[in-house]
């Protein structure tokens, strides 16, 4: 059998985060394979999803989450209906006001950010579209050569759904041929499908192509310069931070797996404006992910004073802070002992700085 793009890398994506090895069944996959073991994804063929080839949502997967992560909505289930009414609207808008915004819109109401009036007189409730809480709620749906048309029909090689939500695409380049690389792939992606079914990237947490060799992620928009590697080192193994550098497998275990995907959607992605006044997606590099999310962790457990990071110019410390800063708002918010523990370290914090301004103020 002679390599190609689709029986080595594609194939090697689909059996590290799914179990199925496509080499071995052909087209076919039973259901216990599509199951396979701790796998982080379901594998299901292309031809099998229920949608139609314009469509970018799973509508029937969509609308059985909302109603079973929504009390409300299943108290009335046509109320799935509406919000999902909503959602086709933002995919419609995209052409009018641009892939970036659409994308920030629809990120609102992955993240349960937006209302319905869907409580008790009419009042304005949170829509779940994912369960952040309970993730094992949700479904997580991989498939490869799916057919999306809208200016054109485009096949990406590989999607991810979470609950009928497409929220991933990658691209994967033959591993043989020296000339290309993963830039081939994310070209791809970034060139030609972004602009040929933008809808399809409307609801994107990001993308990611490899050769088999490297692997490089990015957003939506994100120029082909900025796509970063994600190596996640094992800080219990000193030669694995050296030997797995580039380690796509390992890679794809660790930024694909679903947990860490909605940790980027919730903490780590920001929307800003370039110096032209463009809109920006911003997602964490490897290192501002890992970073913020020990400063979260030391912070949970009261050690505020301890720790330390050491940084090289151009890595990022700003976004780390503020990725940092977003994360443990959104937990301030939801647990009252995290409140008061914050506010106790506050209290002393205003409190030493007014003693460093009197002792200033002495002196002078």
């Amino acid at each position: 059998m002679s390599f190609n793009e689709l029986n080595s890398v594609e194939h090697l994506i689909i059996k590290e985060l799914t179990g199925v090895n496509l080499n071995n069944t052909g087209s076919y996959v039973s259901e216990s394979e599509a199951r396979y073991g701790n796998a982080l994804w379901e594998y299901v063929p292309s031809e099998n999803l229920k949608r139609e080839i314009t469509e970018v949502l799973l509508e029937g997967e969509l609308k059985k989450a909302l109603i079973k992560i929504n009390p409300e909505i299943n108290l009335q289930q046509d109320r799935a209906d509406e919000v999902i009414h909503k959602l086709r609207a933002i995919l419609l808008t995209v052409g009018n006001f641009g892939l970036v915004k659409a994308n920030e819109e629809f990120a609102k109401w992955m993240k349960g950010e937006m209302t319905m009036p869907f409580g008790k007189d009419s009042a304005h409730v949170p829509v779940k579209l994912i369960d952040f809480e309970d993730i094992e709620k949700n479904t997580y749906t991989l498939t490869n050569q799916l057919k999306i048309r809208a200016r054109e029909t485009k096949i990406p090689d590989i999607v991810l759904f979470i609950n009928g939500i497409p929220v991933v695409v990658g691209e994967a380049k033959t591993p043989v041929r020296p000339a290309v690389s993963w830039l081939d792939g994310a070209f791809d992606i970034h060139d030609i499908y972004e602009n040929s079914v933008q809808g399809l990237f409307v609801p994107n947490i990001l993308n990611f192509a490899t050769e088999g060799k490297e692997l490089r992620y990015g957003a939506v928009r994100t120029p082909l310069e900025f796509w970063c590697p994600w190596r996640k080192e094992e800080t219990n193994d000193e030669l694995a931070k050296f030997a797995n550098l580039h380690d796509v497998k390992k890679q794809m275990n660790s930024l694909l797996r679903p947990k860490t995907l909605l940790d980027i959607l919730q903490n780590f992605t920001l929307y800003t404006t370039n110096n032209n006044k463009r809109k920006m997606k911003v997602v964490a590099r490897y290192q501002q992910y890992e970073g913020a999310n020990a400063i979260v962790e030391r912070v949970k457990t009261g050690l505020i004073k301890k720790g330390l990071i050491w940084h090289f110019q151009g890595s990022g410390k700003s976004l780390l802070m503020v990725f940092a800063a977003q994360k443990m708002r959104k937990m301030r918010l939801k647990s009252g002992k995290y409140i008061q523990r914050t506010n106790r370290h506050s209290t002393m914090l205003r409190t030493r700085r007014k003693r460093i301004s009197n002792l200033q103020r002495t002196q002078i």
